[in-house]
């Protein structure tokens, strides 16, 4: 695509973000600054797989893309058993938003033809390549946090978020971010509210690698 009209359609893309939540610009907002800054980089739960092998060593990484919106921070989101992190099972982008003096939300987006994008983290071109017309947002799945003495701690709307993996109907995520540790329990649930697929003693807990 033309550098150029890449650069258009991002313009129009976020100007209309911009008008449509009418809020702080990034630049001036530290708060949401800061809850980026303990997401992004790069994590792992390899100790916690260590002592105790039901859970599996994963590998998560999350970078900033789209700089140019100054109304929310966006990032790329990767996902992989360590062993194959060329292989990830999961491919993100999430929309950081500070709509409360300490609530914070992250809109959720799966990627169209999203193999292309494996490495982006580390690949300048496929990161330019990606634009936000190659994205769709998973809707009921925004996950909502509050803050509280340095820690984030929320999740996604009870049954809001729909899922059809492994015979699901919807999932569930709930989260707790603190300084260099990332906890996630993600499940799936059946139309009864049978758990059918996730952790059950609870979240995988993500270590900071850097």
């Amino acid at each position: 695509m033309n550098s150029k009209l890449v650069i258009l359609l991002l313009s129009i893309f976020f100007i209309g973000c911009s008008s449509a939540n009418n809020q702080i610009t990034v630049s001036k907002d530290p708060a949401l600054q800061e809850f980026a800054r303990m997401l992004i980089g790069e994590f792992s739960s390899k100790e916690q797989s260590l002592q105790d092998t039901t859970y599996l060593n994963i590998h998560l990484s999350m970078s900033r893309i789209w700089d140019e919106d100054k109304s929310a921070i966006w990032l790329y989101v990767e996902q992989a058993m360590d062993a194959k992190r060329e292989k990830p099972y999961r491919q993100r982008v999430y929309k950081l938003n500070h709509p409360g003096r300490d609530i914070f939300t992250s809109d959720i987006y799966t990627l169209k033809n999203q193999e292309r994008f494996i490495g982006l983290q580390n690949d300048p071109t496929k990161r330019n390549a990606l634009t936000p017309d190659m994205i769709e947002i998973k809707d009921g799945c925004t996950v909502t946090m509050n803050k509280s003495i340095g820690i984030y701690i929320g999740g996604t709307d009870a049954d809001k978020c729909p899922s059809d993996l492994r015979g699901a109907s919807y999932a569930t995520t709930k989260i707790l971010l603190k300084e260099n540790v990332l906890e996630s329990w993600d499940q799936g649930f059946d139309k009864n509210g049978v758990q059918v697929w996730g952790a059950i003693k609870g979240g995988y807990i993500f270590v900071r690698e850097k």
